[in-house]
């Protein structure tokens, strides 16, 4: 059966080259993207592919962080349009190595955001669209970014979102850092999880029918907490003394649970079968999809495509759903033949 690998990263030359010309040099934020060869080499890229024979394929999107992170609100649609526009080049290129790409648009402009949302979905054939969780401390609830999920409801095509959280958000009120990288360890199944929170309870499912949002690394941490999202979540409000949260379930159209399932998620747990039992378990078998994360792992590139491969060669589930997660989601996701 063929392994759609539905969510890895890229640095396509051309986008990697106009970043290093705004920003000079490399920095915290694009040190690790730079150094891992297969992000900009496309030779490297296609020597690991190989490895996994001819039925793996990847779904291409730029890695983190949000554009804007990386270059500057004033620079994030120009640094887009040529990240966006080299990932359709290569899909058009090498059809049987990318049948699809999931594109990335500017977050802090609405108007930008909002022109390169249907230049990729309408010209480009973008499948999906990447945003992240947060957008410099801002939540995806907010009025600016409405337009974005009524646009990409009415079109039918699914929103990828990436965490997004750097050293610079403490551990600790006392602190000005988080320390040993816990943003990023912890913090970034957190931020996934608070995302797909405020989303459910600002109602965004509701309003905008058909809403289709994948999680990255197998929803953050809502399985694993079904209780306290569940039951916990029942009681919302009797936790708070300053203001009345009971109005906000009564709000929604039906229990706040079903809600959270209705997320998809992907498989990208760096070989924690524990991670992916747990997602396919609280999302069910048609809403989790096949996803490495490649190339962030101890030998860039290879390893956690291969870890994945084999958890979900050894777990105890049908073939039908293991054809389901490898490829049969992904093409009815994204809209694949």
């Amino acid at each position: 059966m063929k392994k759609i690998d539905i969510f890895n990263h890229i640095w396509p030359k051309p986008f990697f080259d106009r970043l290093i010309g705004y920003i000079g040099t490399m920095t915290d934020v694009t040190m690790r993207s730079g150094a891992v060869p297969m992000m900009t080499d496309l030779d490297r890229r296609f020597q690991v592919m190989d490895m996994f024979g001819e039925d793996y394929q990847q779904v291409l999107s730029l890695a983190s962080p949000p554009l804007e992170k990386l270059a500057g609100a004033e620079r994030a649609y120009d640094l887009g349009q040529i990240g966006n526009d080299s990932m359709a080049e290569l899909c058009r290129k090498y059809p049987e190595r990318f049948p699809a790409f999931i594109a990335t648009v500017p977050m802090e402009n609405q108007e930008w955001m909002m022109k390169e949302t249907k230049r990729v979905i309408e010209e480009l054939g973008a499948h999906a669209i990447q945003i992240f969780t947060n957008y410099s401390g801002k939540p995806l609830d907010l009025p600016q970014f409405e337009p974005f999920f009524e646009y990409m409801a009415k079109a039918g095509k699914p929103i990828f979102l990436h965490p997004s959280r750097g050293a610079n958000f403490p551990d600790y009120l006392t602190e000005d850092r988080s320390e040993y990288e816990i943003f990023w360890t912890f913090g970034w199944p957190y931020e996934t999880s608070a995302a797909m929170a405020r989303l459910v309870f600002s109602r965004m499912f509701d309003k905008y029918k058909g809403l289709k949002i994948v999680t990255h690394h197998a929803g953050g941490m809502v399985p694993f907490f079904e209780g306290r999202v569940g039951a916990g979540w029942d009681q919302m409000g009797k936790r708070t003394s300053d203001r009345d949260l009971s109005v906000v379930l009564k709000a929604l159209e039906r229990p706040h649970l079903e809600y959270f399932k209705e997320f998809f998620a992907d498989t990208a747990s760096f070989g924690s079968t524990k991670a992916i039992e747990h997602a396919i378990e609280f999302f069910g078998e048609d809403r989790v999809v096949f996803a490495s994360d490649a190339p962030f792992d101890p030998e860039g590139g290879p390893m956690y495509i291969r870890e994945t491969i084999k958890v979900l060669d050894n777990m105890n589930i049908s073939d039908a759903t293991r054809q389901k997660i490898y490829e049969g989601n992904a093409k009815k996701l994204l809209g694949l033949k």
